[in-house]
């Protein structure tokens, strides 16, 4: 996977977890968390807050234990 691929992905999307973007990318999160930083270092993703719901309406997971990253461009 390369950077443009999730780039892709989060402006579709406009938000993800990140156990959801592990799966649709087969890619360990640790991964993902370090193109995720390339991403915020340039100012075009932001991790969100801790507890914030991740929009999906299921309400299965525990929000304090997910990562949602939201794209910013």
């Amino acid at each position: 996977m390369i950077l443009s691929e999730l780039r892709d992905y989060l402006k579709r999307n406009k938000r993800a977890a990140l156990a959801d973007m592990a799966m649709r990318f087969r890619t360990d999160p640790d991964a993902l968390r370090g193109m995720l930083s390339k991403w915020i270092s340039k100012g075009r993703v932001q991790k969100l807050p801790s507890g914030t719901a991740c929009g999906g309406g299921c309400c299965r997971c525990d929000p304090q234990s997910i990562e949602i990253y939201e794209w910013r461009g």
